[in-house]
């Protein structure tokens, strides 16, 4: 579904990512793992056009897209849950919900019964202000607009980080049912090893803007972990 070809990404004269290649097939959750500041927001944000890279190509549906920017994307079947959650503080839930339907440009103004059936908890917050939530409440708001075009392939930057453990717990649900379903494709990044092995077909390890292990999910040993990612 989602294939990038030697990419190479720089901020200034920073050479961030390089040469990074990366598949994800259809109705798979891959997750890119790596210690804070190797690429991987920057990988995400090259994915959905927020960023262009000097060189390398990406793919949508075998179908390139490298030159395309975010809204065409996302139109074409792509949502973004971005880190930090940039959910807008002062519109309401029901607000915030909204905008991910400009995403398809089919002009709906109605919030998809699934999206309550996958977060029962948003359907009693709808008049509050985004900005009035707890942080876990946020996260859920910020995947459930991504998903809110009901989207082929879903883009999960650190959904779990710095949240309490209950909401964890919900995040995780909600990428299983996705999953089970065999519909939507995920490329997730995150750093829970338990989370990741419970959820993942396949992952990816960066270091310093380079691939350098990748596999099956059952190849993501303890010894990968001690030499890849262990701090």
């Amino acid at each position: 579904m989602l294939e990038a070809k030697n990419l190479n990404v720089h901020y200034g004269d920073s050479h961030i990512l390089r040469d990074v290649n990366l598949t994800v097939p259809p109705g798979k959750v891959v997750c890119l793992m790596g210690r804070n500041g190797v690429g991987k927001t920057t990988l995400m944000k090259t994915v959905i056009g927020l960023l262009s890279p000097k060189s390398g190509r990406i793919f949508f549906h075998k179908k390139e897209m490298t030159d395309d920017p975010p809204y065409v994307r996302a139109r074409r079947g792509i949502g973004y849950a971005p880190q930090g959650r940039e959910i807008i503080p002062n519109l309401t839930v029901q607000e915030n919900l909204l905008i991910g339907l400009e995403a398809s440009g089919a002009g709906k103004r109605e919030i998809p019964p699934f999206i309550f059936d996958l977060f029962p908890a948003l359907k009693k917050m709808l008049g509050r202000r985004g900005g009035d939530l707890s942080g876990g409440q946020q996260q859920q708001l910020s995947i459930a607009r991504a998903l809110m075009s009901d989207p082929e392939l879903l883009l999960l930057d650190e959904p779990t980080e710095g949240i309490q453990p209950s909401i964890i717990k919900e995040i995780v649900a909600v990428i299983k049912k996705i999953k089970a379903q065999g519909k939507m494709s995920i490329l997730l990044v995150e750093q829970y090893v338990d989370l990741v092995r419970g959820v993942a077909d396949t992952f990816y390890v960066m270091e310093k803007g380079t691939m350098t292990a990748e596999g099956p999910i059952e190849a993501l040993t303890d010894e990968v972990i001690r030499t890849r990612l262990m701090v």
